[in-house]
């Protein structure tokens, strides 16, 4: 069920049929590579939430388009928001959601860049009292589905706008995807900052500087539906563990009552 389709009327049905889930697909704006559109992250992380949540209800939250993507700011079309704002936006949609009546909101993490900021927002809400916990999924796929996603592919290096993410765009989108323009050579990892074991913020830009990393030339409609598939499966199983996590809720209120003392 997609949050901004329901009335008001189906909207507190559904808090209620759904168990009080909500899952918000995070993504952001920024280039990928010159064949895919700037909204690639949000598109395929929203759509791929409404697929899962039908298989195992939930309300998706409407499309997110803010998070971390300072390194896209030298492309067109990237909206990199500051980190204060970011951070507030988050919290108060959170706070909206939970006062909705949610009561378990799951943060999908739908672009690499938010790998760090979404679980810190998620940690973030512990600082005080929530009626509502939050739950975060990663891209990770589990079981046997990540043998079968490599099974599927015919390159090695993937990440942004790859065979992978092309693929699936095709599946979801094929009108807003221009093949015709996928490079002629792949995109590898430069290594110009050579720091083991470290991070900077410029690391990306240091392997990636044209916003591609990956051989998107493979990439196949049939490809992506089959690719979208595991994911499906992967999120909607999450979301019934999180429909059936009481000790999650029970510790979360415990804490609380032993932090106020």
């Amino acid at each position: 069920m997609q949050w901004e389709n329901l009335t008001a009327p189906d909207f507190a049905r559904a808090v209620e049929e759904t168990g009080g889930v909500c899952v918000v697909a995070t993504g952001v704006l920024e280039k990928h590579s010159d064949h895919l559109p700037v909204g690639t992250d949000v598109l395929n992380s929203h759509r791929l939430c409404c697929l899962a949540a039908e298989r195992e209800p939930a309300v998706v939250f409407p499309q997110w388009w803010f998070g971390k993507i300072y390194e896209a700011k030298a492309f067109p079309g990237a909206v990199a928001l500051s980190p204060e704002l970011l951070l507030k936006l988050f919290n108060e949609t959170l706070d909206e959601i939970g006062r909705n009546g949610f009561r378990k909101i799951i943060l999908y993490i739908g672009h690499g860049g938010n790998a760090h900021l979404v679980p810190f927002v998620a940690q973030a809400t512990q600082a005080r009292r929530t009626e509502y916990l939050v739950y975060v999924k990663g891209l990770d796929l589990t079981g046997d589905r990540e043998a079968r996603w490599r099974e599927l592919l015919e390159t090695d290096c993937h990440g942004h706008a790859c065979e992978c993410e092309t693929s699936i765009s095709l599946a979801n989108h094929p009108e807003l995807v221009k093949m015709d323009a996928v490079p002629k050579e792949p995109a590898l990892p430069l290594g110009r900052v050579d720091v083991p074991g470290g991070y900077s913020p410029v690391n990306w830009y240091a392997d990636h500087p044209d916003h591609y990393r990956g051989d998107a030339r493979s990439a196949t409609p049939e490809k992506g539906r089959k690719l979208l598939a595991l994911q499906v499966e992967e999120v909607a199983q999450f979301i019934g563990a999180v429909k059936r996590d009481e000790g999650g809720p029970a510790l979360w209120a415990e804490f609380h009552d032993r932090a106020e003392g």
